[in-house]
Parts: structure tokens; sequence; C-alpha cells
């Protein structure tokens, strides 16, 4: 239920704020990096507070980001646009998601593998965030 209210909060604020289209990158993201972009970053008008913002997390071929955590406020649905991303949140098992396929961060999860699942391919996620409209740092990996 709960995500069925959330995916309808989020249709209904794309449509009185509508949504940049992910932005052309002027490189592709290089082997074994990745490159983490704010695409969006909109008020929540009913929600006074929050804010909903959205991140396009681009891997390299068998690129990925360290193992880290999110702002304790950030809600986060992420769904792969382009090839595939391996995950794992908290003690739950290794997954790779494709093409159309989402997963949720939950606050005070941690994200222990976030990873392009091809060593050949490059592989695209755009994050949704609901999160305070104050909080700043987004990602804290686990070492510096």
């Amino acid at each position: 239920m709960f995500r069925t209210i959330l995916l309808g909060t989020l249709f209904a604020i794309s449509a009185i704020s509508p949504i940049s289209p992910i932005p052309a990158m002027a490189a592709d993201v290089a082997r074994g990096e990745a490159r983490v972009t704010t695409i969006f970053d909109h008020p929540l008008p009913s929600v006074p507070g929050k804010s909903l913002r959205g991140v396009l997390v681009e891997y390299g071929p068998g690129g990925s980001s360290p193992s880290h955590t999110h702002a304790a406020s950030a809600l986060i649905t992420a769904t792969v646009i382009e090839g595939a991303v391996r995950s794992r949140i908290n003690d739950g098992p290794e997954i790779v998601f494709r093409v159309g396929e989402s997963f949720v961060e939950i606050p005070g999860d941690h994200h222990g593998v976030s990873a392009n699942a091809s060593d050949v391919e490059p592989s695209k996620l755009l994050a949704v965030l609901v999160v305070d409209t104050d909080d700043t740092k987004l990602t804290t990996p686990d070492r510096p």
C-alpha cells in the first residue's frame, strides 16, 4: 500500500511540476568509474520541509559506487534505465536489476553493493528521493 501511495504522489507531483528530461552527458563514463548528477530538485508543495530529488547514476563498464548510506530522511526508489545494475541493501541478497526494474531504500538502509553488472557495457539508474529539503549531503560513503 505504501508503494502505491508513493507512486501516486510521484505521478501527481510530476503532473503539477513537470520533470525535465534526463540531460545528455558530454562524455561516456570511463571503465570502472561512476558519475552522479542531480537532474531535478523540487519542494513538495503539499509536504512542507520535504523535496523530491532526481539523481542520475551512470556506471562505466565495471564501474561501481562505494558502499554507503543516504541522508537519514531519504526514501528512495531507483529504476534502471540502461544496462543492468547489481545492488545489495542491508543484509539482503545481491540482486541484478535490468532496464525497467526498480528497488527501494528506506531511511536508515545501508547500500552495500551498487555496481554495473557488466564489464563491457555502461549502465544507468534514476534514483528518485523524497528527502528533507535542508539535506544537502545525500550520500555518505562507508570510508572517506
